[in-house]
């Protein structure tokens, strides 16, 4: 059997994985990060195959980024209970609810529900895109917890619906409490997924690649990191001086955990299963994409 990089030399491939993927996928990448940043990574290369190591709104954006490449998801199993609390026609009801509201949708969310919105936005820059806008009425989608992070930090009025991630709800505010009193003085970092009172207790609340950079550039040694567990993996290997302690055991996503090895190659030897987005969808998707480029500056 052919092993990876035979496979990838074949196929003009480049390998992407999302910084919760399993330890063995983040080793074989020739990315790890978070899931917007990826696809900019990848329409930029010559690459002329993408096999995302995710979940599926993740190869969607990949797709809609790079619309003359083959995308790849090894596992289309691979899905997100948060993407899927927001649909097209919840977003056009609550466009006639709110009539001059804007729709920022969570680059978490399936290009469908993009097609509807104004602006998308990452974790990372969510504050900053909001802020930007114009409008006072913000109808968000589809992560409850994020909307609720972007109120506090806007002073906008912003209207969630309910959705959340899971793995980062489970977290508690007596995890918080248990973490400070089992490692004192180390920093707190959480996702602003988490509920909002986890994030007030927290030290930082911060997207992945706000967390990597926290933990290679701060003087402290030992970090508590409030989002799934994948990314310890990567937070050690690229701070071998420092400690890192998760959170909580609850921190773990299951769709995040269906990529191996044996897929990827799979998914190269057959350049399949594909990831495609209809053309009448594609085009308004890729634009409120790209207005929150604009209004960002870039995908962090």
């Amino acid at each position: 059997m052919d092993d990876l990089e035979t496979l990838k030399a074949r196929r003009a491939a480049v390998i992407l994985a999302h910084n919760y993927q399993p330890d063995e996928v983040q080793d074989a990448a020739d990315y790890v990060g978070d899931s917007f940043e990826l696809s900019l990574l990848a329409s930029r290369t010559e690459a002329a195959v993408i096999v995302f190591c995710g979940v599926h709104f993740m190869a969607e954006a990949a797709a809609l980024l790079s619309p003359e490449k083959v995308v790849l998801l090894p596992d289309l199993k691979a899905g997100c209970p948060l993407a899927d609390g927001a649909t097209p026609s919840g977003v056009r009801s609550l466009r006639i609810a709110h009539p001059g509201a804007a729709v920022v949708a969570y680059v978490n969310s399936s290009a469908a529900v993009k097609a509807e919105s104004d602006v998308c936005v990452t974790s990372a820059n969510a504050v900053r895109v909001v802020s930007a806008l114009p409008q006072d009425e913000i109808i968000f989608v589809p992560d409850t917890n994020l909307g609720l992070h972007i109120a506090d930090r806007t002073g906008k009025r912003v209207i969630t619906t309910g959705g959340y991630c899971p793995v980062h709800q489970a977290v508690t505010v007596e995890d918080v409490k248990r973490a400070r009193h089992n490692t004192p003085g180390a920093l707190v970092m959480v996702h602003p997924e988490v509920p909002p009172g986890v994030a007030a207790e927290a030290d930082l609340v911060l997207g992945t690649g706000g967390m990597v950079r926290q933990a290679r550039e701060r003087p402290e040694e030992e970090f508590v990191v409030g989002t799934e567990a994948g990314l310890l993996y990567r937070l050690r290997r690229e701070n071998p001086g420092k400690f890192f302690h998760l959170l909580s055991p609850a921190l773990w996503c299951p769709d995040m955990k269906h990529t191996t090895l044996d897929k990827i190659a799979a998914a190269l030897r057959d350049l399949s299963p594909r990831v495609e987005v209809p053309h009448e969808v594609a085009g308004p998707a890729r634009r409120a994409l790209e207005r929150m480029l604009e209004l960002a500056g870039d995908g962090r």
